[in-house]
């Protein structure tokens, strides 16, 4: 199942950066370059991190709520 995900991703990595590059060069829309830009950058942001961008998302809103308890 794992390599299935990881074939997916690849496959949308590379379509992302085609249709970021694409919308600069007038080929689409601006539309699909934003979208492409905002999950090129999602994928980096895992890479840095070493996780899914999920859990850094899920990771963040749990650190929130325990600091806003430790504060009231």
């Amino acid at each position: 199942m794992t390599e299935h995900n990881d074939t997916v991703k690849s496959t949308l990595d590379v379509l992302s950066v085609v249709a970021t590059i694409g919308s600069f060069l007038e080929m689409f829309t601006p539309i699909f370059g934003l979208i492409g830009a905002i999950w090129t950058l999602m994928r980096i942001a895992e890479m840095i991190a070493g996780k899914p961008f999920a859990e850094i998302i899920r990771r963040k809103k749990v650190d929130d709520a325990v600091d806003k308890q430790k504060t009231t």
